[in-house]
């Protein structure tokens, strides 16, 4: 049995595409996926399934999403392990303990190219900094995160790259979740 932890794009922020955690565990139960669990009301779910966190995974959540209640939205999935990894490669400890709320992680369904992440840090014009690592990217906003020139649009368009993003204090409580699943 593979755990997983499994992210929602854009799902009941800023009053977008409006997701009852509740149907959408049962949506993903129906797929024979077992110890669904919803985490927070903004799109993060932790399973097991006999298969792995893959491209197909993803396209299989989006779909019985999308005919399940009605919500066209992209998934990010990542085994257990890969959730593990993703916190020890954490390249801002410091933000992790001093100011987890402004440390933020967002996936992708690809890596960024270095090029492209390279455009990304030359315009960044407050004091944010980005790294990335694999099909993730983690972002540090100093100055706060909601009156920073550094949005997920220009974040995407940058990087060519849709993604979701996760501030640390949520990527703990995922990882939590996702080990207490293999209990």
């Amino acid at each position: 049995m593979t755990r997983i932890v499994a992210l929602l794009r854009a799902v009941n922020v800023g009053g977008t595409k409006a997701v009852a955690m509740p149907a959408l565990c049962n949506v993903l139960t129906g797929l024979g996926l077992t110890g669904v669990k919803s985490l927070l009301q903004s799109g993060n779910v932790v399973f097991g399934c006999n298969g792995s966190a893959d491209a197909a995974l993803e396209t299989k959540l989006e779909a019985a999403v999308g005919s399940g209640i009605g919500v066209q939205t992209s998934f990010f999935v990542r085994t257990a392990a890969e959730w593990d990894t993703i916190v020890a490669n954490n390249p801002y400890p410091d933000a992790a303990r001093d100011d987890p709320s402004h440390l933020v992680v967002m996936a992708f369904k690809s890596a960024p190219a270095a090029k492209d992440l390279a455009a990304l840090r030359a315009a960044i014009s407050g004091r944010e900094t980005v790294s990335a690592s694999g099909r993730v990217a983690y972002f540090v906003y100093p100055d706060g995160i909601g009156t920073s020139k550094l949005t997920n649009a220009i974040i995407e368009r940058k990087l060519g790259l849709a993604g979701t993003a996760r501030n640390w204090n949520t990527v703990l409580k995922l990882a939590a979740a996702v080990a207490a699943a293999g209990d």
